[in-house]
């Protein structure tokens, strides 16, 4: 649902996965839906009301603006239909809150990305930390900073609109990586700025057009875990030098993790008291989007837990909008509480295997 500019990202992936069958492709442009269905060879294309309405549709992948997303997957639960969507879960804590309520009354699951964290560079670093690796963790430092996406995408003015920025946009895949390897945040503060009220498209048919800037585009945060540690975030779109990174401190050794917008990537070690710093493979499924959806429909076949949960999509989000709260007030905002534990994925687990 959905067959905008992430979709391919998406359909190259799950139309070669031999657990699932793309059976539809929705858009609100009928010309757009039919052109994805041609190209990744889907059966049908129509509406998000006719799609929903087939009987063998089990599974709903929600790729639509953030705006639509919350009223989107209602439409899918009311269906009957378990959901998986695009990040955020919804524009507001209240609204994904809904979302899984209908869920649950409905007997239906929820799923949400990022799925990033299931990939081998996130995954490797779970099982590192895990192992105790690092000694106990005491504190960490992410940091996504970009110029922003106007120049390269051709319809950015959404990711500049309320409910994204990058808080709402990027934000997700830092978050939801900490909250991985760290459990839980308890409190968060927080900072935001904006560099310039408006920005210029930079590519594709609109290029030249000038559009508003509605959210801060600079925000900086302080996180503490329940379990004791902390971390300091950057989130910007007014870098002009690009940075992705997330470090990891404990008792014994600092961890330097794979871009966790990334499914890849290696793992850089300095333990206490030496000078060198050892690279760790990553190993794992480096295979890209949709590997949460994968993992999802697995779950629903054996009744297990999938990953890539609402239930963490609500908690990221709420984290994100106490930061957004802590940057208007400049007050300490608490998170509420969370505390489910995230199983890391097999290393064999190989999304081209059949396995149901």
């Amino acid at each position: 649902m959905g067959a905008g500019n992430i979709s391919s990202q998406y359909l190259r992936n799950l139309t070669r996965f031999p657990d699932l069958f793309v059976v539809a492709i929705a858009d609100i442009d009928a010309a757009r839906a039919a052109a994805a269905a041609a190209e990744f060879g889907v059966p049908i294309s129509g509406s998000v009301p006719d799609v929903l309405a087939l009987p063998e549709v089990e599974l709903a992948v929600n790729l639509t603006i953030p705006a639509a997303h919350a009223e989107v997957a209602l439409a899918a639960v009311a269906a009957g239909k378990h959901v998986y969507g695009e990040k955020p879960l919804a524009l507001n804590p209240a609204a994904a809150r809904q979302v899984l309520t209908e869920a649950a009354a409905h007997g239906v699951r929820v799923g949400n990305a990022p799925d990033t964290f299931l990939g081998a560079g996130l995954q490797s670093a779970l099982r590192a930390v895990g192992s105790g690796l690092i000694g106990t963790p005491v504190a960490a430092a992410a940091a996504f900073q970009s110029p922003g996406p106007e120049s390269w995408h051709p319809s950015p003015e959404f990711l500049f609109a309320h409910g994204a920025g990058p808080l709402f946009d990027m934000g997700p895949y830092y978050l939801t990586a900490l909250v991985a390897l760290l459990g839980p945040v308890r409190t968060v503060a927080a900072a935001g700025h904006k560099a310039r009220e408006t920005r210029v498209i930079g590519s594709g048919p609109k290029a030249g057009t000038v559009f508003p800037v509605e959210v801060p585009t600079h925000v900086t945060a302080l996180l503490e875990f329940r379990d004791g540690a902390g971390a300091t975030t950057t989130l910007s779109f007014d870098s002009p030098l690009p940075r992705q990174s997330i470090e990891i401190t404990g008792t014994e050794a600092t961890l330097l993790v794979p871009d966790p917008n990334n499914f890849d990537g290696s793992l850089h070690l300095r333990r206490r008291g030496s000078k060198d710093t050892e690279e760790i493979p990553a190993t794992g499924t480096s295979i890209g989007r949709g590997i949460g959806v994968l993992d999802m429909a697995r779950a629903l076949r054996t009744g297990t837990a999938h990953r890539a949960s609402g239930e963490l999509a609500l908690h990221v989000l709420d984290v994100m909008a106490a930061i957004a709260t802590s940057a208007q007030t400049a007050a300490f905002e608490d998170v509420p509480a969370w505390t489910e534990k995230l199983e890391t994925l097999p290393e064999a687990w190989d999304p081209l295997e059949a396995t149901l």
